[in-house]
């Protein structure tokens, strides 16, 4: 069998949830072999600044430098910034904080003098001393749009804003018939001796991911070679609103549930020995099924189920 630090892995990931399994595979693996591919329907531009939060949430992790209480922002963040916004009287529903504003601005300044999101990830990844390659899905905006009932809105603010309140009626992905992957995005998923799906909403953070044109597809066609790490345990979401959002858009939270949506891609779907009474079930959608302990809550559970899916 090949050594688990000769393998090349591809990752396809949100943000939080799914840089905790991302910290787990830098260490467990050589970083130099792994690629993780991040939704970037997340964006947002707030006050002339390109803000990608699951690129920056990725990248902070991977670095070292993510602020480790809320698992987004750097270490020892302060909101001097943000303060004097307010009083300037603009909204301050969005956390911007000082050590970060620096990455909005050079990602802002790169874009605008011609550079796409691929080179300013490169850029800021590279600066970080991170080793791993971070893709963008695709270097176009696809801004992830919530169907409310109060309402379309954009991601962001259907989260942070609105903290989940308004009920949903769909997504939508603007601007997805007209984009592309991302450059390295197609070869990263055809070339991988393994592909990961990170335990991402399947909805906001994965789904975006899934949407751009021929990326299902390349999936589809490494079936045998796809992990899916399950991101709701015992019917709830591990971090953020997955659960919420899967009831009210009529799918259910399971892990069943997820796995429907991941069925046609997806050679092998990892659950937590909670949900094992499930594993029948989605066998029977043509998965095989490993049960394994995915809360990860240390840097030691990171690295431990990173090493099971190495091993699958």
């Amino acid at each position: 069998m090949t050594p688990a630090r000769k393998l090349t892995v591809t990752a396809l990931a949100g943000g939080i949830g799914a840089s905790k399994l991302l910290l787990g595979l830098y260490g467990a693996m050589d970083p130099h072999a792994l690629t993780v591919i991040v939704n970037t329907g997340d964006d947002i531009v707030l006050h002339g600044l390109k803000i990608s939060p699951d690129l920056d949430i990725v990248t902070y992790t991977l670095a070292g430098v993510v602020n480790p209480a809320t698992g987004w922002g750097m270490r020892g963040e302060t909101f001097h910034f943000l303060k004097r916004l307010g009083i300037y009287g603009r909204e301050i529903w969005f956390n911007l904080g000082d050590r970060d504003l620096a990455t909005h601005i050079h990602r802002t300044d790169l874009l605008a003098h011609g550079k796409t999101l691929s080179q300013a990830a490169e850029s800021i990844r590279h600066a970080l001393g991170v080793k791993s390659r971070i893709l963008p899905m695709s270097d176009q905006p696809i801004p992830t749009i919530m169907e409310t009932r109060d309402g379309n809105m954009h991601f962001q603010e259907y989260l942070i804003k609105h903290r989940t309140e308004p009920g949903i009626r769909g997504i939508h992905f603007s601007g997805i018939k007209q984009a592309h992957a991302a450059p390295g995005v197609l070869e990263a998923i055809c070339d991988a001796d393994r592909v990961i799906i990170c335990p991402s909403n399947p909805l906001i953070s994965i789904g975006p991911i899934l949407a751009v044109p021929r990326v299902r597809e390349q999936l589809r066609a490494r079936k045998e070679s796809v992990i899916a790490v399950c991101p709701i345990v015992g019917g709830k979401s591990l971090k953020g609103p997955s659960d919420k959002m899967l009831i009210q858009l009529g799918c259910g939270s399971s892990a069943s549930a997820v796995a429907k949506l991941y069925a046609d891609f997806t050679g092998t779907f990892v659950i937590d020995r909670r949900d094992s009474s499930q594993e029948p079930a989605i066998r029977a959608l043509g998965m095989k099924v490993a049960i394994l302990p995915t809360v990860m809550k240390t840097y030691a559970d990171k690295r431990r189920l990173a090493r099971a899916l190495l091993a699958l």
